[in-house]
């Protein structure tokens, strides 16, 4: 019978994901009518809310009227998506979080310099997307050990490599250990890809796992950084399950389960963990503590198009 629930802390939103809601939420106050490429963010609870206020999601800028206003999602894009934005006279308002920008800038700027760049990520999330669209012609995805392993260069290559921003900093060394040996000479980003706030959350799982038996992690399904938390959790030898919500929760999990760590991914809102808590209260738990590893800070600016509005407006 669980005695006792740990919320890990940090957890939730991130500063990428908080900036790209709030970017939403302003650009409907300001326009009325929004068309969002792709989920904003990778949670369908934050997708619901902003659709009932009036946010039209669409999974190709063509699905949006000529002359809309289009908001860009956190995970950012290839620049083939903004060239066909200006074509059809689409208002953009890039809600990219600041630290895949930076990412997409290396990997640009990488390849300009005539390297080789291999991408550390997971094929089809919207972020991988975005970069490899950067330079398609000189990037390669590498999403395993095995594929790094497999890669095979004309000697004289020049090789760099990025990676995406919410992998498992444990499998991300794995690979990049296998490319070093491989390629001594291999260019690495000026500073690390994987983000503060993913690092963050993986950390404070570690942290917990000797008190716990159980972690639940709430997120959803096509979140990256949820799911690293899962697979953190289970790495370290503790049941883990990726759940929406309280709902999600089954009770067949907490058989023989004294305490349970509940952490939620970067764009999980918290409302989504208080329900969790209750839930666990509503079943008599009465011990609910917090594990807080370290604070975070982090706070990005809107983006500049949606400042420049507002301020026209008198209203930032």
């Amino acid at each position: 019978m669980v005695q006792r629930v740990i919320f890990a802390s940090p957890r939730g939103f991130c500063a990428g994901v908080e900036r790209a809601v709030q970017t939403v939420a302003r650009a409907l106050d300001l326009y009325g009518t929004v068309y969002v490429r792709h989920e904003i963010v990778h949670n369908r609870h934050v997708v619901r809310e902003l659709e009932k206020h009036g946010a039209i999601f669409v999974q190709d800028e063509r699905e949006a009227p000529a002359g809309a206003t289009l908001v860009l999602s956190a995970h950012g894009v290839a620049p083939d998506v903004y060239e066909r934005c200006a074509q059809l006279g689409q208002r953009t308002i890039d809600a990219t979080c600041p630290l895949v920008t930076k990412v997409h800038v290396q990997a640009r700027r990488f390849a300009a310099e005539g390297y080789r760049v291999v991408l550390i990520g997971h094929a089809g999330h919207q972020e991988v997307v975005g970069t490899m669209g950067e330079a398609p012609e000189a990037i390669v995805l590498a999403e395993s050990v095995a594929d790094a392993e497999a890669l095979s260069f004309p000697a004289g290559t020049k090789l760099a490599y990025v990676t995406q921003t919410t992998l498992s900093l444990e499998e991300t060394a794995e690979i990049i250990a296998v490319l070093e040996r491989r390629f001594p000479e291999i260019r690495s980003p000026q500073r690390v890809d994987i983000c503060y706030a993913t690092s963050n959350r993986q950390r404070a799982v570690k942290e917990m796992l000797p008190e716990v038996q159980l972690l639940l992690v709430i997120g959803s399904a096509n979140s990256s950084n949820s799911k690293r938390l899962v697979d953190v959790a289970r790495a370290g030898g503790v049941e883990a399950h990726l759940i929406e919500d309280a709902a999600a929760i089954d009770e067949s999990w907490l058989e023989h389960v004294e305490t349970v760590g509940v952490t939620s991914g970067a764009s999980a809102p918290e409302r989504l963990v208080e329900g969790v808590r209750d839930w666990f209260c509503e079943r008599g738990v009465l011990q609910i503590d917090q594990s807080r590893i370290v604070e975070e800070h982090m706070e990005f600016r809107l983006p500049v198009e949606l400042r420049e509005e507002l301020s026209a407006r008198g209203s930032a």
